[in-house]
């Protein structure tokens, strides 16, 4: 059996007698060269998992725990166990990694099937098909309703971190940034919402206006400058009750004006 490969890389029975020679005499250069030869390993199996990292995880944290854990595996090699020092080692690497994965994924296991699922059933389309699925057809696809879709869309963005600024594809497959995907929840920043309040706004002071002058004037004590009924009364020369009759009719009058359009009023309420 070769004990170094043509690109120079030390091969299994290399690895082995490597191994015996640290042993048996603890030469902690030998240790470093085990390392050397083994670390492509560790790269290999972190890579093959980069796909399923968090996108707010950097890979060296990854590696730097497959490195952790190749040098616990050997220390801790035993080959009376009947494996070899590279299967012992992928073992505990490979194991050590997903530990890892799972320590900063929050989400719960249904969601990443969800996430799998999803991913494989638009490659799938799109090998069959030469494009990507609407949502309509990945829905048929899962066997799901769009609404479920949605939802467990909803989840799986929810469950993990990235920035704003990275790059993803649209339903339509255009990239686009993220954060041009988010909805913002700040109607003063929506055209049609503004042009909504600026409508309601001009439909009540039309209304108001309509009010008689003394109703009119009795709501902006009230409302613009904050006095009470009593305060009112005095102001007015009437007596509370009559400022709480006088308000009660300028509101119905008001329900009625706007009544064809109870949002707006709402809007402006």
């Amino acid at each position: 059996m070769r004990e170094t490969s043509d690109t120079g890389r030390v091969g299994a029975a290399g690895v082995q007698r490597l191994w015996l020679e640290h042993r048996a005499t603890g030469d902690a250069r030998l240790r470093d060269r085990l390392v050397l030869s083994l670390a492509p390993m560790v790269k290999f199996i972190v890579y093959r998992k980069v796909r399923a990292l968090p996108e707010h995880v950097d890979v060296e944290d990854f590696l730097s725990v497959g490195l952790e854990a190749l040098l616990v595996s050997i220390d801790r090699y035993d080959p009376a166990k009947g494996a070899t020092l590279e299967q012992y080692a992928w073992t505990r690497v490979h194991g050590a990694v997903l530990d890892e994965l799972r320590r900063h994924d929050w989400a719960p296991r249904s969601v990443r099937r969800w996430e799998r699922d999803i991913e494989r059933a638009v490659e799938d389309f799109a090998g069959v098909h030469g494009r990507r699925p609407s949502q309509a057809e990945l829905a048929a696809s899962l066997g799901c309703s769009l609404e479920e879709l949605r939802e467990h869309r909803e989840d799986i963005a929810g469950s993990s971190l990235t920035s704003l600024n990275a790059v993803v594809l649209s339903d339509e497959g255009a990239e686009i940034e993220r954060v041009e995907t988010v909805a913002s929840s700040d109607e003063r920043l929506d055209p049609e919402a503004a042009a909504i309040r600026s409508a309601a706004a001009a439909r009540f002071r039309s209304a108001f206006a309509a009010l008689p002058q003394r109703e009119r004037e009795i709501a902006v004590l009230l409302y613009v400058r904050h006095l009470t009924m009593a305060e009112v009364g005095q102001v007015m020369g009437v007596s509370e009750s009559r400022v709480c009759q006088l308000h009660g009719r300028s509101k119905r009058r008001l329900r009625e004006s706007l009544a064809d359009d109870a949002a707006l009023f709402h809007l402006v309420a």
